[in-house]
């Protein structure tokens, strides 16, 4: 049988809900729900590598995601799953890499809906952290770029 559902948990980020489709993660938002165990293998492994994650000891995740819905997309998340941890890229950076203006990396960015394990927040504006459509936003990445040690490009 594979895991269809979402699992929800709390982290210091906020509360967030992983939804899994035929084993596969579709969906990480920030949203409260029912804190329950995980319902499956892979619903157990994504908690246990967030958690992780959030306590430094993960910095890279290996988890099995939904594939992308187009090309396009596809092309964003291996951009932005290359980016290492702790380190950041400009939408410029990555534009260029692509071939493709820096506005659509950043609609790409905005439209991420796996953000923290595929991560937008590492990719930042010309002159300026950019946008983050997650959580609390520009807070939320900011949290997500100390976590990581990138704090020094905040200043």
């Amino acid at each position: 049988m594979s895991e269809t559902g979402t699992s929800f948990l709390e982290t210091p980020v906020g509360p967030l809900a992983i939804t899994f489709v035929d084993g596969q993660i579709s969906a990480l938002r920030w949203e409260r729900g029912p804190l329950r165990p995980a319902f499956g293998p892979v619903s157990a492994e994504a908690a246990r590598q967030l958690a992780a994650y959030f306590d430094g000891r993960l910095t890279s995740f290996d988890l099995p995601l939904l594939p992308a819905a187009s090309p396009f997309a596809a092309s964003i998340r291996q951009a932005l799953c290359a980016i290492p941890f702790g380190q950041t890229l400009r939408y410029g950076d990555i534009a260029r890499d692509l071939g493709v203006p820096a506005q659509a990396v950043g609609q790409g960015c905005g439209a991420n809906p796996i953000a923290i394990i595929v991560p937008c927040h590492r990719v930042l504006a010309a002159t300026g952290l950019g946008g983050f459509s997650g959580g609390t936003g520009i807070e939320a990445k900011v949290a997500l770029l100390r976590l990581e040690g990138a704090a020094s490009l905040l200043i």
